[in-house]
């Protein structure tokens, strides 16, 4: 059934579907923060959902903690209530990845036997649902890498599972952007809803700004992943200079990038301040020509890019606090959501 209706209550599954997903890679990044990754051992992908209930249960998950190298390397001696604390952190992450499958199989099986899915639809919701289950993979071939020889989990697949993760994200938010909102035709042009050259060039910097923000995000993966954000904790210097000592200690000289703390900071902080460079520059050269909805969000980009550079420059001047790391990462989802909105409107897809 192809309606109107049919299209927007899909479009308003996929808007509660995305607020999910934002909230799984915030709980995702606080559980990182934390460094409770690697609590649970093992994957177990339906008596997972129970936490242990008694004191021997309780044990035996801590004593099976004990046997990684984390333990002996970074927390020998830890009682059992601390270990607790850093359980419950990796269990709500796995049981809130459990609800956000739940929460997205559920309403497309009901969809589906009513068929309430119009033709068009089917692949994307396809391609999502292949994502997801890719990424439970990929959560779990990352935790796997922290469990033999490393006390930490491999930056390289944390970068791979954050950029699944965005990808899911971002797809769902455009999605449902374009079946609550339609094409938007004449809104965006400023020339009664014929596309201008202006808004071509206008398209065009916005789908590269997002890729620029893509790539300043995960390399937050990478400055995470080597505990980068713990060094240098002042803005703008690094110790002595612009440019830290060390920053090309490693041949060859592209493992720099990213398996140097250094580095890997430097980079991610300049990208950052580069990114934001950029908005201000296409805010100034798209706004005055844009109308309606995109002059809304082009201004909401602005302020999203702004406020997380704040927050960027106060986590690494707190040296990382929990709480302003998870709000770190929230000003970056803000930021791809509203550049995405933006992009999308532009495009009128």
């Amino acid at each position: 059934m192809d309606t109107p209706l049919a299209r927007r209550t899909i479009g308003r599954w996929l808007a509660a579907w995305a607020v999910s997903l934002f909230l799984l890679v915030l709980i995702g990044g606080g559980t990182r923060l934390t460094e409770s990754g690697l609590s649970i051992t093992e994957w177990k992908p339906v008596s997972g959902v129970i936490p242990p209930l008694t004191d021997a249960a309780w044990q035996a998950a801590f004593d099976k903690y004990k046997q990684i190298p984390q333990y002996a390397q970074m927390n020998a001696g830890m009682t059992l209530a601390q270990f607790k604390g850093i359980f419950w952190w990796e269990f709500i992450h796995r049981l809130w990845a459990r609800v956000v499958g739940v929460v997205f199989v559920a309403p497309l099986v009901w969809l589906w036997i009513r068929r309430r899915i119009p033709r068009d639809l089917i692949p994307p919701l396809a391609a999502l649902g292949v994502l997801m289950g890719l990424q439970g993979a990929m959560g779990w071939y990352m935790v796997a890498s922290g469990l033999t020889a490393r006390v930490n989990v491999s930056q390289y697949r944390l970068a791979a599972h954050l950029s699944l993760a965005l990808v899911i994200y971002l797809y769902t938010v455009w999605t449902a952007d374009r079946l609550l909102r339609g094409n938007d035709h004449g809104e965006g042009t400023g020339d009664g809803g014929r596309v201008t050259e202006h808004g071509r060039t206008t398209r065009r910097f916005l789908a590269a700004l997002l890729g620029l923000a893509a790539i300043t995000v995960v390399s937050g993966a990478f400055v995470a992943g080597l505990r980068a954000g713990h060094i240098y904790n002042e803005f703008p210097m690094m110790g002595a200079g612009l440019v830290p000592d060390g920053y090309a200690a490693m041949s060859p000289a592209w493992v720099n990038l990213f398996e140097n703390p250094a580095a890997a900071q430097f980079n991610h902080r300049w990208l950052a301040i580069a990114t934001l460079l950029a908005v201000v520059v296409v805010w100034f050269r798209a706004r005055p020509r844009a109308a309606g909805t995109l002059r809304v969000r082009l201004d909401l980009v602005c302020v999203a890019a702004a406020l997380q550079v704040a927050l960027g420059i106060t986590a690494l001047l707190l040296s990382v606090p929990v709480v302003v790391g998870v709000a770190h990462q929230a000003g970056a989802l803000l930021l791809l959501t509203t550049l995405t909105l933006a992009l999308r409107q532009a495009s009128r897809a």
